[in-house]
């Protein structure tokens, strides 16, 4: 007697899942199921923080002169106050709602929801980030950091509101103390090395941030008061470091990640090698 299975039905239990149906963008993988570094997403975000980063340039090129140079004149509150609105709402708005959001979307239980290969996949996800990261820091000191002290120098006096501020004080700053907690709060509920502790080197990059914010407010007040040219080495700058001695922190963040990917490595190549090993027996 003959048994007719489906064929359809049939390749649908025992064909386990194809590359093309379990790789994505962000955690791709090869024909074994292997994870793979996604360099089509980080293309994709690398090229969308340039070009984010060379249209503000070409938005404070093309109207930073012209309207940007009297906080008190109705174009600069139609060109930049606008903006700078749109910076002060947005960003908090994002960290308000992101952080409950993966706060109150976490596994139970994390480590039986993760795989080694899956977890191995968003280290490597984790590392592109960081890359990203470098390219965003070196666009923030390069064009708005250096230009803002550029600017003050040669165009207009350190003042309160200013176009390259309304780039720097109020966006890229905002920016750093909103997406570094957003990204603990993922990193600390989902994967499962990090669960029920806390990154100290990643903390310290959050505080270096925080730990300039009064620093900012000391030098508007001293620019405002006795100090009407920018110079690098004023003390009123010199808090500022604290922001760079916080980013040194992302060198232990990175130990952390390799330590545990040395381990998935080694359990990965092993099931790998059992999987081999197991397919010649048969």
């Amino acid at each position: 007697m003959s048994v007719i299975v489906d064929s359809n039905k049939q390749s649908s239990i025992s064909k386990p899942q194809s590359a093309e149906e379990k790789t994505s963008i962000f955690l791709p993988v090869d024909e074994q199921g292997m994870p793979r570094v996604p360099w089509k997403a980080l293309a994709i975000i690398a090229t969308a923080v340039l070009g984010f980063a060379i249209w503000y340039r070409w938005y404070l090129q093309t109207y930073g002169f012209d309207y940007g140079l009297d906080y008190f004149e109705p174009e600069f509150q139609t060109y930049w106050m606008r903006l700078f609105y749109i910076q002060m709402i947005g960003i908090p708005l994002m960290a308000v709602v992101a952080v409950p959001y993966l706060w109150f979307t976490r596994p139970k239980d994390p480590h039986a929801a993760m795989t080694p290969e899956k977890e191995l996949g968003i280290y490597y996800m984790i590392f592109g980030a960081l890359a990203i990261t470098s390219l965003v820091l070196l666009i923030a000191l390069a064009l708005v950091v250096e230009g803002d002290a550029a600017w003050h120098q040669t165009t207009i006096r350190d003042t309160d509101f200013t176009p390259t501020h309304i780039q720097l004080f109020y966006l890229m700053i905002p920016a750093i103390i909103t997406g570094i907690p957003i990204a603990m709060v993922w990193l600390h509920t989902r994967m499962p090395d990090f669960i029920g502790r806390i990154s100290v080197p990643l903390f310290t990059v959050i505080a270096g941030a925080i730990l300039i914010m009064p620093n900012v407010g000391f030098n508007e007040w001293g620019h405002t008061f006795f100090y009407a040219e920018e110079l690098f080495g004023a003390p009123i700058h010199w808090g500022f470091v604290i922001l760079g001695w916080g980013f040194f922190g992302l060198a232990g963040f990175i130990l952390q990640c390799l330590n545990r990917v040395r381990v998935l490595t080694t359990v990965v190549d092993g099931q790998a090698r059992r999987d081999t090993e197991a397919k010649i027996a048969v």
